[in-house]
């Protein structure tokens, strides 16, 4: 098959790219980094370098392809001119126009956890909206959407927060149960839907492991050598306030703070315990190890 890849060398889709490759199938991923390039076609496949938000670019590179994996990449919470949400729906409808005019019959889009919800989930709005643009597409365009969970690297941002203060704090934590995922789980079940007999429309969850929040603190605090970690929840006011005086733009602090408490609630996982998954492979305690390195290295 011949498969498009947006996203880059990125934590999902490196994998995603090697796992493809390794069966044998023609990969070309999407990058907007020209100094990108010789690193992609280190891998063994074929680069694509320009910008998701030019909509010129994309009909091209996806003409041909037999299946697209789309995804919208990350952008700076700290720029205070960006409209986060109108960001996801414009680069929502770049991938409409092209993946209609280069007549794509199959694509995986990557959503999340909370995508169903059109109100209540911060700024996870961005893969409703996402979702909702590709789902107006004629039928004959085969959609699955994935939806994983809270990521492990995610966790990465309290780094500086247990050496400074000795726990993890947050507007949700102690028994508040969270679903945690591995982009390495991810990329594998994108790589399932890609060569899948595609079927109409469809959702599916990806996650590796379900724990509470003082059970991902104890796991994290045994392996940096703090047994003794906990993790508090705090107010929403606590976090945002402490979020705009970092610097991050002040709607996507409101909005990250709607999506935890979306966590602490559970209204953010009532659809996932509807359809919930086979759980993946990588568990918390091997993503310790990794947390572990960054933790000492800072």
């Amino acid at each position: 098959m011949k498969i498009v890849i947006t996203g880059s060398l990125g934590n999902i889709s490196k994998p995603l790219a090697q796992e493809l490759v390794q069966k044998g199938h023609s990969v070309t991923v999407v990058s907007s980094n020209i100094e990108r390039k010789n690193d992609i076609e280190a891998i063994g496949v074929k680069p694509a370098i320009g910008s998701l938000e030019n909509p010129e670019f994309l009909p091209a590179i996806f003409t041909g392809a037999d299946a697209v994996y789309s995804m919208v990449p990350p952008n700076d919470y700290f720029d205070h001119d960006l409209d986060l949400l109108a960001y996801y729906r414009r680069l929502g409808q770049n991938y409409a126009r092209a993946l209609e005019q280069a007549g794509v019959k199959h694509v995986v889009n990557l959503s999340s956890i909370g995508a169903h919800m059109e109100k209540g989930n911060g700024i996870l709005r961005g893969a409703h909206d996402v979702e909702a643009i590709l789902n107006k597409l004629p039928p004959k365009l085969t959609i699955t959407h994935i939806r994983p969970t809270s990521f492990y690297y995610n966790l990465y941002a309290y780094v500086g927060m247990i050496k400074e203060m000795g726990y993890i704090a947050a507007n949700y934590g102690d028994e508040d149960l969270v679903p945690w995922v591995s982009p390495q789980d991810i990329a594998h079940a994108v790589s399932e839907e890609l060569l899948a007999v595609p079927l109409g429309r469809k959702v599916r969850y990806v996650c590796s492991e379900e724990l509470t929040c003082n059970q991902t603190a104890q796991i994290l605090g045994e392996a940096i050598g703090k047994p003794k970690l906990k993790w508090l929840t705090i107010s929403n006011e606590q976090i945002e306030n402490g979020l705009v005086a970092a610097g991050m733009n002040p709607r996507i602090a409101s909005g990250l703070v709607e999506m935890y408490a979306g966590l602490h609630s559970g209204l953010l996982l009532e659809d996932y315990y509807r359809n919930q998954p086979i759980l993946g492979n990588v568990k918390m305690t091997d993503f310790a190890k990794e947390f572990t390195a960054v933790y000492h290295q800072n």
